[in-house]
């Protein structure tokens, strides 16, 4: 990964949404956005807080948390770690 977050801000990348419910195929428009996803790069925290989310981590974010942003074809959320509701247990 070249993209390397600042201060206390994770790269995330978000679980696709669901294609099917019960058989019926649910068009783009649709779709509800993931609320979830996969931490893909973190930044080293600052001074007054320590970066506790490490790259690997499943965690939970809000609706509106974060700026998406497209690198290499892949879509991303950058986030500060404050805005990350919950890691999920494996």
């Amino acid at each position: 990964m070249n993209i390397k977050p600042l201060a206390d801000r994770v790269l995330v990348l978000p679980a696709p949404a669901e294609e099917k419910v019960g058989g019926i195929i649910i068009p783009d428009t649709a779709k509800e956005k993931p609320l979830h996803g996969k931490v893909v790069a973190v930044g080293n925290g600052t001074k007054d807080e320590e970066m506790v989310l490490k790259e690997g981590d499943e965690v939970l974010y809000g609706k509106y948390s974060g700026t998406e942003l497209e690198y290499e074809g892949e879509k991303y959320l950058i986030m500060r770690q404050n805005d990350v509701l919950a890691v999920l247990g494996k």
